[in-house]
């Protein structure tokens, strides 16, 4: 069964729903951890004051019995602690008032879905637009995203990331490994492993929100235990690589993506781009670096898998560009409704998510079966026919 899922809700709305279906039966869950995912989403530094008012919680109506998931669809819900002042203003049923009072919005921000989407759908609110293009349904995404990895867990991959830049600030190399990397990015304000970074991004932060801007900066996630042959090299829709490409893509304010040296690879000799190829009877085939980020033929290759994303500034500025009011078609100063004048970590966060989902995708597809003990066996043959070779 194919592993997939969709999301309903809006920014200011009840609550952001997701349905995932094809999980298999007997996967447990471990609810703490999930809810632990969604936590850390709304950390680092830089954030606005929603953070503070939403306390994220996914409560899971159904698809799950006495902590197992019974292979049936998992009905996951994200409440929205603020619904309560927006109430009137997002109720589903028609309401009587004026445009303000209904919070009409018919001035479009530019970097914004606003106006592309009013002009798609024939909407005079632009508010029917933005409240679903907010990026508030990553919320839900990294729920769907946790249960992911979570089944990753069970056969031993392992899922973490760090900020690589934010605006002219770029974190410097390091050795870590990867459990390493996690316990010191959770600590972080800003996800990065280096405090002297960490005090020169947090004041760089605040220079730009001083001045009315936003900023945004460069993401990575890396992904061990993933075995090889995950994806395929026989159609264009089956490369892992590509797959991940397109996820990592669909999160909001995401305008780049590159898997291991990604676009510098544009700039050396091939000798210097590709990996050796090794061989030793403890680890049979490996490679002597990881340049390709764990992919080669839209593959898996046995690799870390290493996926960087660039996050553009959020478009919602105290210092507002020029649009055009739809009513009247003359030029204005954008409105504001709200500003995080720097939301990279939190896109961290969000992307480890999107490539959680799209490998636990890639594994059920190559070693799909109902229930974990299925998977399991067809997973130890695999591996057994992999030593082999």
């Amino acid at each position: 069964m194919t592993l997939r899922y969709l999301t309903a809700g809006e920014t200011h709305g009840p609550q952001l729903t997701a349905i995932i279906e094809g999980l298999p039966s007997n996967l447990q869950l471990d609810f703490e951890a999930l809810n632990y995912e969604l936590a850390r989403r709304q950390k680092g530094y830089g954030r606005g004051r929603r953070m503070q008012i939403e306390k994220d919680t996914a409560n899971i109506v159904g698809g799950v019995r006495h902590g197992y998931t019974t292979g049936a669809p998992v009905a996951i819900v994200v409440e929205n602690n603020d619904w309560t002042h927006w109430r009137n203003i997002m109720n589903i049923e028609p309401i009587e008032g004026t445009d303000e009072e209904k919070r009409r919005v018919h001035r479009p921000c530019p970097g914004h879905a606003d106006l592309n989407g009013g002009l798609k759908y024939d909407l005079k609110d632009l508010r029917n637009v933005l409240e679903r293009s907010s990026a508030r349904e990553t919320a839900v995404r990294v729920a769907v995203g946790a249960i992911a990895k979570q089944f990753l867990g069970h056969f031993g991959i392992k899922i973490g990331g760090q900020v690589k830049r934010i605006g002219e600030i770029e974190a410097p190399p390091h050795q870590l490994s990867l459990d390493e990397l996690i316990e010191i990015t959770e600590q972080s304000s800003v996800r990065v492993a280096d405090k002297a970074t960490e005090k020169k991004m947090e004041e760089y932060i605040d220079k730009i929100k001083a001045e009315g801007d936003s900023i945004g900066g460069i993401v990575e996630c890396i992904v061990e235990g993933v075995p090889v042959g995950l994806g395929s090299h026989v159609q264009y829709d089956r490369k892992l690589d590509g797959r991940i490409a397109q996820a990592v893509m669909s999160i909001n304010a995401f305008k780049g993506v590159e898997i291991g040296i990604g676009f510098e690879a544009g700039t050396i000799p091939g000798s210097k781009v590709h990996d050796e190829i090794l061989y030793s009877e403890e680890h049979g085939y490996y490679r002597a670096s990881n340049r390709l980020g764990g992919f080669e033929g839209g593959m898996t290759n046995g690799m870390p898998v290493v996926v960087r994303g660039v996050m553009k500034p959020i478009p919602t500025l105290y210092k507002p560009l020029q649009s055009v009011d739809i009513d009247t078609k003359e030029p204005f100063t954008a409105q504001v409704e709200r500003s995080d004048a720097c939301a990279v970590p939190a896109a961290s966060v969000v992307l480890e998510h999107v490539v959680a989902w799209e490998v636990a995708k890639a594994f059920l597809e190559k070693f799909g079966g109902d229930s974990i003990e299925e998977i399991e066996r067809n997973y130890k043959g695999y591996l057994a026919q992999l030593e082999a070779y």
